[in-house]
């Protein structure tokens, strides 16, 4: 039975990171939940063997001894003998998130661990929700680390917010154009544009592909985000400096992944759902749509020339440090 309950553990699935839990923690939970669950399945019957007991003859009133064949079970694959069947299973993790974050976090088993190779090649997407506090600066841009600044937010409006999340769209999507190594004169580029499919064909900063204010209530806020290759500390790091171009300061005290890919919040498995037969249902449940996501995602490669990475199209500061367009990469 646990055997073949391990031949269909082969896919990807999601769960949700609560925020304070790192993600080691999280994908060893797992892990011990799978193996409970492979080794809770019944025992196959033991095999039988025949043995010559010594034993009183029934028929015979003195108490002969005589040696008669016998049906035992055999104890050498019994658990109790030698242990769980499965001791070890490999779980291998998507695109990592921090401890201070929440959200979706995308799991790979057996021959799913090759397919998030093929999710990182794809360059797929992923949206974030983004809070922030205005009126103060920390450290590490978190609302809990060391305080910076103190300062005044009165005069930030809606409209200036939005007038700032405009410039940053706007900017990115020029830099993933020119990551795309896509003609923009050609019919293929105008047609991948209108499908939404334009990404990077290798390597590059964080880009936006889409920011929007959700809610305004000063001090706080709340943003949605659309990005590709980021990590928490740059989402972070970009309201500080939201903050700053609305000339006030501004904390993060939330990040949220509400979607990797083709997994969203309602894919991902709450913490009394990581077990064996929930997991089973999920990696079931999300197989077509991965299939069909990477085969429409890597297909794009296939057509598209690899050119040498394009120059950086900023140089200034103020602004463009605003937009969170830096060297490092975030997978």
């Amino acid at each position: 039975m646990g055997s073949a309950r391990l031949a269909q553990l082969n896919g990807l699935f999601a769960a949700y990171k609560p925020p304070g839990l790192k993600w080691k923690h999280l994908r060893d939970t797992i892990e011990l939940q799978l193996l409970k669950g492979l080794n809770a399945g019944k025992p196959p019957a033991p095999e039988q063997r025949v043995r010559f007991l010594l034993g009183p003859l029934e028929s015979s009133e003195k108490k002969e001894l005589t040696l008669t064949a016998t049906s035992v079970p055999t104890l050498r694959k019994h658990p109790l003998v030698c242990g769980p069947a499965f001791t070890s299973l490999k779980v291998a993790v998507g695109h990592r998130l921090d401890a201070q974050a929440s959200g979706v976090l995308v799991f790979g088993v057996g021959q799913g661990r090759r397919l998030l190779t093929d999710m990182y090649n794809a360059h797929l997407t992923k949206d974030y929700t983004v809070r922030g506090l205005l009126g103060k600066a920390t450290d590490d841009f978190c609302e809990d680390g060391r305080l910076v600044e103190k300062t005044t937010y009165d005069h930030v409006t809606r409209e200036k917010l939005d007038r700032i999340l405009a410039m940053i769209q706007g900017s990115h999507q020029k830099a993933l154009v020119m990551y795309s190594n896509l003609d923009l004169k050609t019919q293929e580029a105008y047609e991948m544009a209108v499908r939404g499919l334009i990404r990077p064909m290798n390597k590059s900063p964080m880009l936006i592909t889409g920011i929007r204010c959700l809610h305004f209530a000063p001090p706080e806020f709340l943003l949605e985000v659309q990005c590709m290759h980021e990590t928490q500390k740059q989402l972070r790091k970009l309201v500080h400096e939201i903050g700053l171009e609305l000339k006030t300061t501004a904390v993060c005290t939330q990040v949220r992944r509400t979607r990797d890919g083709v997994f969203t919040l309602d894919d991902a498995l709450l913490r009394t759902q990581w077990d064996l037969h929930s997991i089973l249902d999920a990696i079931e449940a999300a197989a077509p749509r991965v299939a069909a996501e990477l085969e429409k995602s890597l297909s794009l490669g296939l057509d598209t020339q690899q050119l040498p990475s394009p120059r950086w199209p900023w140089d200034s500061e103020g602004l463009s440090s605003a937009l969170g367009l830096e060297s490092d990469v975030g997978h």
